[in-house]
């Protein structure tokens, strides 16, 4: 799914919530940063530049760990919005396996993620799904943006990555949420991959989208369902 396809799907608008993303991208490098950095990486760059091997490893680390707590934000997101689909129970056959099961991968990222940032990974925040999660059909539309903006967002980011550690964790998700992605869109009557080739997706353009839901809030989440399960946001 193309930008534009993921604007239509989930359209921009100009709100500006809680900032949980916004402040999980503030110390994602720029491009003229990165390149900077890659340079400094060099031997004669850090030569040059007076620049110790422990200045050069602190700089990768916080480039680093900023773009693993973007990831980590957006796994929140998921996490939430499929384990709350799930309590709802609106769900039923293909579409319920598939919350089921992608649900448990979802969490189990959160919890990857948080294993190899320890005390720098993010907060979590709080998600207001509107009631997207008690209607099928909202629900298989909202999967596939969020399953489809993943993994373009990944693609984004994973190329900046620069410690094998970081990047190892990154990439064996990576290829999870592609297979997620492919595997809602068949749901959804959408063919799976449609193109032979992805464009990535930059993180702004990753935040005004999530943040045109306002799924993320600073507030007491809430749903629309009359059972009002228990939600873990």
């Amino acid at each position: 799914m193309s930008a534009e396809d993921l604007t239509r799907v989930l359209p921009l608008a100009d709100v500006d919530v809680d900032g949980a993303l916004a402040e999980a991208t503030a110390a994602l490098p720029t491009r003229a940063q990165l390149i900077r950095g890659a340079a400094a990486a060099s031997i004669a760059a850090l030569a040059g530049l007076g620049l110790d091997d422990a200045t050069a490893d602190a700089r990768t680390y916080g480039s680093d760990v900023a773009i693993l707590n973007f990831a980590l934000t957006l796994e929140y997101l998921q996490a939430a919005f499929y384990t709350q689909a799930e309590r709802v129970g609106a769900l039923t056959g293909a579409l319920a396996e598939q919350a089921k099961i992608v649900g448990a991968h979802e969490r189990a990222h959160v919890r990857g993620f948080r294993a190899v940032l320890g005390a720098a990974a993010v907060r979590e925040p709080s998600f207001n799904f509107h009631g997207v999660t008690d209607s099928p059909v909202a629900f298989r539309a909202t999967a596939v943006a969020f399953e489809d903006l993943a993994v373009a967002a990944y693609k984004e980011q994973l190329p900046k990555i620069r410690s094998r550690r970081y990047l190892t964790t990154a990439v064996a998700i990576h290829s999870v949420e592609a297979r997620h992605a492919a595997w809602i869109r068949r749901l959804a009557g959408i063919v799976p991959a449609q193109h032979a080739f992805d464009d990535a997706l930059p993180d702004h353009r990753v935040v005004q989208i999530v943040n045109s839901t306002q799924f993320v809030t600073l507030h007491s989440p809430v749903t629309s369902t009359h059972n009002r399960p228990e939600f873990t946001g």
